[in-house]
């Protein structure tokens, strides 16, 4: 026997204790009926629309059933979500009355993504299907191509992305249609964004934080969302929290939230509710963009949320074998499973189809009828799937010289410091293009800079409300990234500046947004945006006094297994270095920026015209810190990441006065892309430039900044790999010191010379002979250093100084000394 038995279509939520007083938290509206052809226009539009989804699902022939349905009409594979679809096309309808009455600026942006049936559908009814493929033109083999092509490798499909024309929104993961949808309408005073959020979604973590993103839009300078709750009641087994509220708990949660509440349910006058909804919703938007525009601001305005309650299945089939389809779990996907077998399921599909009467909705050429058309945007540049904001509107960046912003050779500087003074810069030339989102970390992470010309952006506190301000700071990564999502994608550019351990959190989000772009540059309408651009500091290295749970690299992984045509991953090596990055990165299209440095001061090893090239190129041997400026060496030493290449000059100073006769060349590599073999990423060095840089047969140690397994990934198929060792972050760490930190990583200069003797010593004779005595004198060296950090809690002074080269070595029979110890060693 079943436990849970649904035994009524659409069930109502149980009623809650709250007071019936808290319904008058909810707008009230005389609903008036509609002019008789605009009634009808949305109607057919609606019917026409819903015919079209429902026909995507299940047919590949006869799509506008001339005939009488049979089995080999249907298709053999049946994909496609219809639940959503009724709510969705009801929307779409409505939304082209109000752009058509009012000569908006929209965008449509759908959550419920597996619904893209009811947008293919309602595009291809508004001609933007046919503008952009030719093979989907509003006539009768356009219209059978779009259907039958649904869901198979020849078509589009089940779910939108970036081959959906007017979105900016990738449906494949559920909870981020809201910041996407307020991150579009920044900095666009005119445009409107409507976002559905389906009741399934409305459980999603990120959609619960981005109801507040209203509080980081200022009505002065940005334009407006107006979301819609889809409550249907079901996700596909279950019952949705939504749909088990009753309208005073939804009413007391969005009144919450700072919204006002509209409910939209009447299902018998659904256009002339839903019309009368939307033209409130357009009125308060205009009544709270006005005041603020005019110098008087509404403090705290409530803006409109529709909450719309429709049976799941709209429309379709009611019952299937005695159970409830319509209004039930059983409509989520397929309501007609076994359609293809079964003949009473085909004669439910037949009897459902005819239902909306398709032969008053196309023309017998299976164009639109001019009752469809009247509701539709006259101006291509209006509808929904064609507004260039969606796919055409990149404003390229005006990034300075950097090189006006270097620091001097010689110094030590903090990278994000330097860089937070550039920023200043660019956000001042480009006051209504570019904005920073930031989890609350922007002056932990030393860019505090940027606040000498601007503020933030939070409207809520009147300290920020109304200031312009281009930096947002909200304590969810999601949103910060569901913000930037919808900056760039209509054409602006933004940097996510986050501590490095807990960018991990947006992982998906990430390659969501990559997958959306990957597939934006397969069409051949889709123009270039900017790149999305991460900042990730307060790494691994320097978060000892935040414990273990501060560090995780794990975010480099995340891009490197991105499409090599999109990822780029750089870990500058000082401050000059870490300039011209983010200027390169600020100015680059299409791809998906990491950039990895420390906050804290460090030297500065190159001037900018070294620094430049260095960049340019991705790598390059750093001759100073070389023996014979790298010439003929014995082990090459590889930093990747500053505090890690910090390590690796330390220990070449230190193996200077320990083992002179050792030759050690230096490299650092910035562009971590460029170690993949060639072929596998556009920056991949040939393996001629490889062993140009990296020798072709000595030993290589690379000391670098993430997971061992991402280098050997890279380094795989690269020639003698059996000469490579690797140390990176072996996930050990707690509250202790920074130098504490790379020893027990094995990352320490201490680290980097022990595997510099052992594999200097396979070539060198000199080496190989004093190599036990050499390898003692370091684990003697390295616990002292360990015994004074427990003794004293602190690292030995002097650690972090600019190590100094000296060539005054001397010897005593055979072992080193130090005449004078400039360089930093813990002693």
């Amino acid at each position: 026997m079943a436990i849970e038995v649904i035994d009524m279509a659409n069930p109502p939520p149980l009623t809650s204790r709250i007071p019936e007083e808290t319904l008058q938290l909810a707008v009230s509206l005389p609903i008036t009926k509609l002019e008789k052809n605009t009634a009808k226009g949305l109607e057919h539009f609606r019917h026409a629309a819903n015919y079209i989804a429902a026909a995507m699902i299940f047919l590949g022939n006869n799509v506008l059933v001339e005939q009488d349905l049979t089995f080999d009409d249907i298709k053999p594979r049946l994909l496609g979500h219809w639940g959503t679809c009724p709510g969705l096309t009801l929307v779409y309808a409505h939304l082209n009355l109000l752009i058509r009455k009012h000569n908006l600026d929209m965008i449509y942006l759908v959550g419920p993504g597996h619904g893209a049936p009811a947008i293919l559908a309602s595009l291809w009814l508004e001609g933007s299907m046919g503008r952009f493929y030719p093979q989907y033109t509003r006539d009768k083999q356009g219209l059978h191509n779009l259907i039958s092509r649904f869901s198979t490798p020849r078509g589009l499909p089940s779910h939108i992305n970036a081959e959906t024309p007017g979105c900016i929104h990738e449906g494949g993961e559920l909870g981020y249609v809201l910041s996407v949808a307020f991150g579009a309408v920044m900095d666009k005073p005119d445009l409107i964004v409507c976002a559905i959020v389906g009741d399934g979604e409305a459980e999603s973590g990120p959609t619960a934080t981005a109801w507040h993103a209203y509080k980081y839009i200022d009505p002065k300078e940005s334009g407006a969302v107006i979301p819609i709750v889809h409550v249907n009641g079901f996700k596909i087994s279950e019952r949705t929290i939504y749909g088990c509220m009753d309208n005073k708990e939804l009413a007391c949660l969005f009144t919450g939230y700072g919204y006002q509440v509209r409910f939209v349910g009447n299902l018998e006058e659904i256009d002339a509710d839903m019309s009368a909804s939307m033209e409130w919703a357009l009125r308060e938007i205009q009544k709270i963009q006005k005041a603020a525009r005019s110098g008087h601001p509404i403090i705290k305005p409530q803006w409109p949320v529709l909450i719309l309650r429709t049976p799941k299945g709209w429309g379709g089939p009611k019952k299937l074998h005695g159970e409830f389809v319509e209004g039930s779990f059983r409509s989520h996907q397929v309501p007609l499973p076994d359609v293809k077998s079964d003949a009473g399921e085909l004669k439910d599909l037949q009897s459902w189809l005819r239902s909306y009467q398709p032969q008053e909705l196309f023309t017998a050429s299976g164009s639109i009828t001019e009752i469809v058309a009247s509701i539709i945007p006259e101006d291509n540049n209006k509808k929904l799937g064609q507004n260039p904001l969606s796919y055409n509107s990149y404003e390229p960046l005006k990034v300075p010289d950097w090189k006006p912003f270097a620091v001097e050779k010689r110094t030590q500087k903090s990278c994000l410091k330097v860089t937070g003074e550039f920023l200043d810069r660019i956000l001042i030339d480009n006051p209504r293009s570019m904005r920073i989102f930031s989890p609350d970390e922007l002056v932990s992470n030393k860019l505090d800079a940027v606040f000498r010309h601007t503020g933030r952006n939070f409207q809520w506190d009147q300290y920020s409300m109304g200031k312009g301000g281009r930096v947002i700071e909200i304590l969810s990564e999601h949103t910060c990234q569901g913000f930037l999502q919808g900056y760039t994608l209509t054409g602006r550019t933004a940097l996510f500046p986050t501590y490095e351990s807990f960018l991990g959190i947006i992982h998906t989000m990430m390659v969501q947004y990559s997958k959306f772009n990957k597939m934006s540059r397969e069409t051949n309408w889709r123009k270039d945006i900017s790149s999305i651009n991460y900042l990730e500091t307060s790494t691994w290295t320097r978060q000892e006094h935040n414990g273990l749970s501060h560090q995780n690299p794990c975010f480099i992984g995340a891009v490197l297994n991105l499409k090599p045509n999109a990822a780029r991953v750089y870990l500058p090596p000082d401050p000059n270095t870490f300039l011209s990055t983010v200027g390169h990165c600020l100015r680059s299209k299409n791809y998906v920026n990491l950039i990895v440095g420390s906050k804290h001061p460090q030297p500065v090893w190159l001037n900018p015209e070294e620094a430049d090239t260095h960049c340019k190129a991705g790598g390059s041997v750093w001759k100073f810190a070389s023996v014979d400026s790298g010439f003929d060496p014995d082990v090459v030493l590889v930093g990747i990441g500053s505090d890690l290449m910090f390590e690796v000059i330390a220990a070449a100073a230190y193996l200077r006065r320990l083992a002179p006769r050792l030759r050690v060349r230096v490299v650092n590599v910035t562009d971590l892309m460029i170690l993949g073999l060639k072929g596998l990423h556009p920056h991949s060095l040939s393996h001629e430039s490889f062993d140009s840089l990296f020798t072709a047969d000595r030993h290589i140690h690379f000391n670098y900044h993430g997971y061992a397994n991402e280098l050997q990934g890279l380094l795989f198929g690269r020639p003698n790999l059996d000469r490579i060792s690797i140390e990176s972050y072996r996930e050990e760490g707690s509250t202790t010191t920074p130098f504490d930190m790379v020893i027990r990583n094995c990352t320490s200069r201490y680290n980097v010379a022990e595997m510099a003797v052992k594999g200097g010593a396979k070539r060198n004779d000199e080496v190989q002979m004093d190599m036990q005595t050499l390898l003692s004198q370091i684990q003697h060296d390295m616990l002292k250093a360990q015994q004074y950090i427990m003794a004293t809690g602190k690292d030995p002074d002097g650690t972090y100084d600019t190590p100094v080269f000296e060539e005054d070595l001397t010897t005593v029979n055979g072992l080193w000394h130090e005449p004078d110890l400039h360089a930093a060693n813990g002693h």
